[in-house]
């Protein structure tokens, strides 16, 4: 007999709070800019977005799915483009080592050190 307990859960259980979104069977045009949109029916597309998301019961996973898969596109979760863009952008930058650059935190040696003159050998 199979092993299945390393098995992922079913994909329908990763999708399953779409049905009780707010903007189910809603036109998606609403949540997504057409081609060359900008100013103000930027702005009023995306505010009537954001009123349907403010009273969603399933906002917070709804953000939380755009996060993780890094969508560059529409209004998840009540936040737009630029917000959650700027989201994803801190956190890439929360995942990057820290200190003096990579190798210097892994413990590399500069090699201009050893070429220098009264490098110790």
């Amino acid at each position: 007999m199979a092993h299945t307990t390393r098995l992922p859960s079913p994909v329908a259980a990763h999708w399953d709070w779409q049905r009780s979104a707010a903007c189910r069977g809603m036109d998606l045009e609403g949540f997504f800019h057409p081609f060359a949109e900008r100013g103000p029916e930027w702005r009023r597309r995306e505010q009537r977005a954001k009123q349907v998301c403010d009273g969603c019961p399933v906002r917070t996973e709804c953000l939380e799915h755009s996060l993780r898969i890094e969508e560059p596109y529409g209004v998840w979760g009540g936040v737009g483009e630029r917000e959650r863009n700027e989201l994803i952008r801190r956190q890439r930058a929360a995942r990057r080592p820290r200190g003096r650059g990579f190798m210097r935190s892994v413990g590399a040696r500069d090699p201009r050190a050893a070429s220098s003159p009264g490098a110790r050998c």
